[in-house]
């Protein structure tokens, strides 16, 4: 898949630091420039709360400083590393992320077709340079369909913010989506979304431990 490689290629010239490979590895995927803009004026980002670059499984950053900066710039978003936008950071920024963590790659949940299928898509349905909606709107309108109709779903409020967890399906594999509300009283933001093992597990945990998890902050 020449676009796979290409990606592959761009987060390779942005790990090295500096602000001008950030900027060169964007400029090399024009569909994800593209995509970028295109959620900054339609007010993509507004749905999503905020996340840490820094991966709780790992403690490392998912991407360098500079590539978060550059990103954010180009979103139009203001934040101080490592926090920031979750949907930007959770879509684009782990397409560019070579942090290999317990679970694979950050950007294979978009790329391999499990977390499509599990959002009953066909397997190329969070490819992110697939023609049509850009891969943020997509992942807004599949983890917002989790979180209005889940299989099973559970709800914990953490420091007087609601936080919420949804599966698709009530057993198996599935997919998950996790919302935080940004402040006492708010309505919930999206976080993240991915695939897991078995549907069960992470509900469980998340009844036993009350803590932001997923790297909400």
């Amino acid at each position: 898949m020449a676009e796979l490689r290409q990606l592959t290629l761009a987060a390779s010239a942005a790990a090295d630091g500096s602000i001008e490979s950030a900027r060169t590895a964007l400029d090399a995927l024009p569909w994800l420039d593209s995509s970028i803009r295109d959620d900054r004026s339609a007010g993509g980002f507004d749905a999503w709360g905020l996340s840490t670059a820094i991966d709780e499984n790992t403690g490392s950053a998912v991407i360098t400083p500079t590539l978060f900066e550059e990103l954010h710039r180009r979103a139009g978003i203001a934040a101080t590393w490592p926090i920031g936008n979750a949907g930007l950071v959770h879509c684009y920024g782990y397409l560019l992320s070579l942090e290999v963590t317990p679970y694979g790659l950050k950007r294979e949940r978009w790329i391999d077709g499990a977390l499509a299928l599990a959002c009953g898509l066909p397997t190329d349905g969070f490819l992110p340079w697939r023609a049509g909606p850009t891969l943020l709107a997509r992942a807004v309108a599949a983890a917002s369909a989790v979180l209005e109709s889940p299989a099973i779903d559970a709800t914990r409020v953490i420091d007087g913010r609601e936080t919420r967890v949804a599966v698709a399906a009530a057993e198996g594999p599935t997919a998950l989506a996790y919302a935080v509300a940004p402040s006492p009283g708010a309505r919930p933001q999206l976080v993240t979304m991915f695939p897991v093992a078995e549907a069960a597990a992470p509900l469980e945990s998340f009844a036993d431990d009350a803590r932001l998890r997923w790297n909400a902050v």
